[in-house]
């Protein structure tokens, strides 16, 4: 016969209280089973040491004939140091699904599309009083030119 340690829930509606049992794995959740060992109030505050009961000597006795834990069960197992449980890895877990990965490149081309039209607008700025600086600067020069020019002529003439 193979034996589970899981839950069985009881409880009102949305109140849920589940008793941590030792059962035959073909029964039904709520059944018939060999042993309560514990109980879990999922309703307390999780640093309450009356949200999860256990009797650990039963506990131990339980894995040791063969029972298997439930994944929560031996969740709480491992916080009481009965059974060690290896992390799971998931690393796609966090990683947004398509739809939002869409919405992400969206808004960044947006951005970017922001980012450059006021790049372009303050270029233009910009533009209009640079050209202007190089036109003060070029007629600067010019007349600058103008008068070396006729002083070269001066120049000549006196010679």
């Amino acid at each position: 016969m193979a034996v589970a340690i899981r839950l069985s829930r009881g409880g009102a509606k949305k109140r849920p209280y589940y008793r941590i049992v030792v059962a035959d794995s073909r029964a039904a959740r709520d059944g018939k089973y060999l042993e309560q060992i514990g109980t879990y109030n999922p309703m307390l505050p999780k640093d309450s040491g009356e949200r999860v009961k256990l009797n650990e000597d039963r506990a131990r006795h339980w894995l040791s004939v063969g029972a298997t834990p439930s994944d929560r069960v031996h969740r709480f197992l491992d916080a009481a140091g009965i059974l060690e449980r290896a992390p799971k890895n998931n690393p796609k877990k966090g990683e947004p699904g398509e739809a939002a990965k869409e919405r992400a490149e969206e808004k960044a081309a947006k951005e970017a599309e922001a980012a450059e039209a006021a790049k372009a607008a303050e270029e233009e700025a910009n533009a209009p009083a640079e050209e202007a600086a190089t036109e003060d600067a070029a007629a600067e020069d010019g007349a600058a030119a103008d008068a070396a020019e006729t002083a070269d002529e001066a120049e000549e003439k006196a010679e």
